[in-house]
């Protein structure tokens, strides 16, 4: 158990004194970042599932119309 407490203030000793955390206007830039790559990938995905169902809707059509 004693390994265990040790571990717990080495841990909170290196969060505190060792880390370098990140200013609050790094972050926020950070999250614009990505927010905007976030926005465009899923306009992107989007696109491309349109563009797979419009096709694939279109070439079922040409199928069924040509056995009619």
């Amino acid at each position: 158990m004693s390994s265990f407490v040790n571990f717990l203030k080495g841990s909170y000793n290196e969060f505190r004194h060792k880390v370098e955390w990140p200013k609050w206007s790094d972050l926020q830039s950070s999250t614009i970042v990505v927010t905007v790559a976030t926005v465009i990938l899923a306009l992107f995905t989007f696109g491309v599932d349109e563009l797979f169902s419009k096709s694939i809707s279109n070439i079922l059509g040409i199928l069924i119309n040509s056995f009619n």
